[in-house]
């Protein structure tokens, strides 16, 4: 890839550079999508034998329905097999993250508007909450936290969780590290459109849980999709996204290094700079090339970078902000001299990061706010994770005869003009004298 060029923006390209951004979310082909409806269907036809048959294909692991689940003693050798130090880091981040989600909780509400009228809102947590974990190439413990703490300060009751296992049927130890940090103790060794299935249907090991969250493959992707409706999910995760916006007294190193942690992700992320300075965009294409060339994962940023990455200067910040919104990123970094005074700008983002050093990776694992987020513009309309997702609320009605009697009038002819007479007649048998 030769040097990010900077271009000036062109707001003729608006719609074309959106399409383009928001076409990686749809990336799931009419192959896959058979693929994952013939799994779900017959995981649940099948139960644990189709799980355990999809397990052997799919992660090569020979399990059985007692093997599935992960022992205490599993549990208590991967929490010796990690270092004190990552530990602590577990540790750290739970509590940060714990005490944000905290902040979100909301309590049932009762009020009394006149004599005779109780109305509320009753706040209940869900019954069973299911995490999916990726495995495979990557273990992601931060996820393990970002799902479970919510549930957990919900007041979820059984958090279950599913992870794939290795060819020898193992966990990764900073996996399960995590699940204990995070308290969590049913965790199934099952991976891809399988777990889903399993933890949308039930089968006789696996409980049928009321919500799916977390991140995964294309399959998991489809899978959660097609099961919504039997169970909640969180959001259709798509690639991962950052967009920078800076003006002259931002530091290109730090751009750079901010724009390359999402674009290692793979090669379907998108890292943008939006910037007033002509010479910083030069500075940070620079340093985007003098960076990447140190990375592990450096063909994937490449490519990356190369398909879906862009430095644009535009003439103020309002227009920069104005882009942004256009976009609704994933991330959104604020690199600016006044951010503060910026934020009132930005309507769509999924996280908006402040000033020169908070980069993406301090909301990724520890600042304290979820790294759930929408993608690919979802950010128009969608939030992140929160304490919320893992509740559900009921609306509280009472009404006492002289209230009802008050209201009923209204009530029969809202009732009798859209032609329900049976909710027209549930009220008048209570006005009747013989009756009430």
């Amino acid at each position: 890839m030769s040097q990010l060029p900077v271009k000036r923006w062109d707001p003729s390209r608006r719609e074309i550079v959106i399409q383009e951004l928001r076409d990686r979310q749809a990336g799931y082909d009419r192959q896959t999508e058979a693929v994952v409806r013939e799994i779900i269907a017959t995981v649940k036809e099948k139960g644990d034998e189709a799980l355990l048959d999809y397990t052997a294909r799919f992660d090569r692991a020979s399990l059985t329905p007692e093997t599935l689940r992960v022992t205490e003693k599993e549990m208590e050798t991967a929490w010796r097999a990690v270092d004190e130090p990552y530990r602590q880091a577990l540790e750290n981040a739970c509590r940060q993250i714990t005490a944000f989600h905290q902040k979100q909780r909301q309590e049932s509400w009762f009020e009394n508007p006149q004599e005779g009228i109780w109305l509320g809102q009753k706040v209940t947590p869900l019954d069973v909450a299911g995490v999916y974990v990726p495995g495979g190439k990557a273990a992601y413990p931060s996820s393990v936290l970002m799902n479970v703490v919510p549930a957990r300060v919900a007041g979820v009751s059984r958090i279950v969780m599913a992870t794939p296992p290795g060819p020898d049927g193992t966990i990764a130890p900073v996996i399960l590290a995590a699940a204990r940090v995070a308290g969590v103790t049913e965790i199934y060794k099952m991976g891809g459109a399988q777990a889903v299935a399993a933890l949308a249907y039930g089968t006789a090991t696996i409980p049928r849980v009321d919500k799916i969250t977390g991140p995964g493959n294309q399959y998991v992707a489809m899978a959660k999709q097609l099961v919504y409706g039997q169970v909640d999910i969180d959001m259709i995760a798509g690639p991962s996204e950052i967009l920078v916006i800076a003006d002259e007294t931002a530091n290109a190193a730090f751009v750079a290094a901010d724009m390359l942690s999402q674009a290692e992700h793979d090669e379907m992320a998108s890292a943008v700079c939006i910037t007033t300075s002509q010479a910083l965009g030069e500075a940070v294409a620079q340093e985007l090339e003098k960076q990447v060339a140190q990375l592990d994962r450096e063909a994937i940023a490449r490519e990356s970078l190369e398909r879906f990455g862009g430095i644009w200067v535009t003439a103020t910040l309002a227009e920069a902000a104005a882009l942004a919104n256009d976009l609704a990123p994933e991330h959104l970094e604020l690199c600016v001299a006044n951010p503060f005074e910026l934020v009132p700008a930005i309507r769509h983002a999924g996280a908006i990061f402040l000033g020169h050093y908070s980069p993406e990776p301090l909301g990724d694992y520890l600042a304290g706010p979820n790294h759930v987020l929408p993608t690919g513009g979802t950010a128009r309309f969608a939030s992140p994770l929160t304490v919320e997702d893992f509740v559900k609320k009921s609306s509280l009605i009472y009404y006492s005869r002289e209230r009802l009697a008050e209201a009923a009038d209204d009530i029969m002819l809202l009732a009798e003009r859209e032609g329900f007479q049976a909710h027209k007649q549930a009220v008048a048998i209570r006005m009747k004298p013989e009756i009430g």
